[in-house]
């Protein structure tokens, strides 16, 4: 079965397996697309970076690609790894291994191994630690480790102990809250421990790498396992320690779901989309350190800006570029807003929201449809009611003054000719003005802006 899921694959790498084959070394395809194939998810050939492993070392895999492929690049050479092009595909072939990491440091200690099972038993997991040896006729699957096992029982569990599995490389304790998540994964009692107990080891990997993981795991169908797994094995604190900080009652005296409860719940909802599933996952971060509760029952007076400023700095720990820092912030930022749209908005109060949300108003309505998981179905359905007359409004403010496209009805240079001044901050401060103003009224012809900038100019002087 697998050998007929594989067959485009086999096609393409027959040239390459025949040529490691004369020389007398077998070819191995490994990675999560031979755990895919297993598993009978559908596999984009097309769409892949092939990653294969052999017995071969380094300077004889350049050799052995000399001649074949268009192009060879050697940057990870000394990890054993050589890269070539063939017709638009991309080949990674690596030597095997036997990596050790030393234990305070970020980068392995590599080791070549002639052993197939030796560079396997390395691998982060058991469901990862298959091959699939394409110079055989028969395409022989190795599984020393039952990884086909554990994938059928919904089993994650690490090829040696996960002390060794997570001292190697302590950034795998994070993988496996994605795996969990991913592939409706249990994780093994052993896995569990060891990683509540090492979880303090993930101090030595660096924020750029944790960053790609967690946005592996956030993108998931559903990352509701894998977040949890964080949290339960204390991971979260290493790199993330708002999010246990979320585990308290949103309301103690009705005992209402708690905030980590409910973000999570409003994560899963959502569409898997980064900047949207962030911006969920931190939205009620501000929560904690602004509840009170008094006899009119519990608050958070003002979580949504004291969440924002939370989210940039923890973001920017993390590496994320200023871009995805100021998106996501923003959007957490926002969050709450709607919620006085009950008490009835002007047409100038629903063009400031547009306005404010810019180009993330569609990711801003969802995360704030998300954000109701009430299960009072009476409220559910009047706070979808409203957030459909919201929406019905806005596409009758975009019709009638474009509401997307909102700017001042004059720019800077005619501001500059008007007034007579020259270029400074002056402008932008003109310009601010009657921005606000058509937000106020609505679009002004040429004359009435040049009336309204006259009056802004009087009024604060030359």
């Amino acid at each position: 079965m697998i050998v007929e899921r594989a067959a485009t694959l086999l096609t393409e790498t027959r040239p390459l397996a025949e040529r490691f084959s004369e020389a007398g070394f077998d070819l191995y395809l490994v990675g999560g697309i031979v755990r895919d194939l297993v598993l009978g998810r559908e596999v984009d050939s097309s769409d892949l970076d092939l990653d294969l492993t052999t017995a071969a070392r380094p300077d004889q895999i350049k050799d052995l690609l000399e001649g074949w492929a268009d192009a060879i690049w050697t940057q990870g050479e000394r990890f054993g790894t050589i890269g070539a092009m063939v017709a638009g595909r991309r080949f990674e072939i690596t030597t095997h291994r036997a990596e050790v990491y030393d234990p305070d440091s970020r980068k392995p200690s590599v080791e070549f191994s002639s052993d197939l099972e030796t560079d396997l038993s390395r691998r982060d997991f058991t469901v990862n630690a298959m091959a699939l040896c394409v110079t055989s006729p028969s395409a022989e699957l190795i599984d020393p480790f039952d990884g086909h096992g554990h994938l059928t029982e919904g089993l994650l569990r690490t090829p040696l102990s996960p002390e060794v599995s997570f001292g190697d490389d302590p950034l795998r304790m994070l993988r496996a809250a994605r795996f969990v998540a991913g592939y409706s994964l249990r994780p093994d009692g052993d896995l569990l421990e060891a990683a509540t107990r090492l979880a303090g080891r993930l101090e030595i990997v660096s924020p750029e790498r944790i960053r790609a993981e967690l946005d592996k795991l956030i993108v998931v169908d559903d990352p509701s396992s894998g977040l949890w797994f964080i949290h339960d094995t204390g991971l979260g604190e290493v790199f993330f320690p708002e999010l246990s900080q979320m585990r308290v009652e949103q309301d103690p005296i009705h005992r209402h779901k708690d905030v980590l409860a409910h973000t999570i719940a409003v994560v899963a909802k959502t569409s898997p989309n980064l900047r949207l599933r962030l911006a969920a996952l931190f939205h009620d971060v501000g929560k904690p350190l602004t509840r009170s509760i008094d006899d009119g029952g519990v608050s958070f007076h003002h979580h949504e800006v004291v969440g924002a400023r939370m989210t940039r700095e923890r973001m920017r720990a993390l590496r994320y570029s200023n871009e995805m820092v100021r998106d996501v912030s923003q959007l957490v930022y926002l969050h709450l807003r709607f919620h006085t749209y009950g008490m009835g908005w002007t047409d100038s109060a629903v063009r400031r929201f547009v306005r404010d949300a810019g180009d993330q108003l569609a990711e801003l309505i969802e995360l704030t449809r998300c954000d109701c998981t009430t299960r009072n179905q009476r409220k559910a359905d009047m706070l979808a009611r409203r957030m459909d007359q919201l929406e019905e409004r806005i596409a009758e403010l975009r019709e009638r003054d474009e509401l997307l496209a909102v700017r001042p009805d004059i720019d800077g240079e005619d501001v500059m000719i008007h007034l007579g001044v020259p270029p400074g901050p002056v402008i932008g401060r003109a310009l601010r003005h009657l921005l606000d103003l058509k937000l106020e009224r609505g679009p002004l012809d040429r004359d009435e802006a040049l009336a309204a900038l006259d009056e802004w100019w009087a009024s604060v002087g030359e």
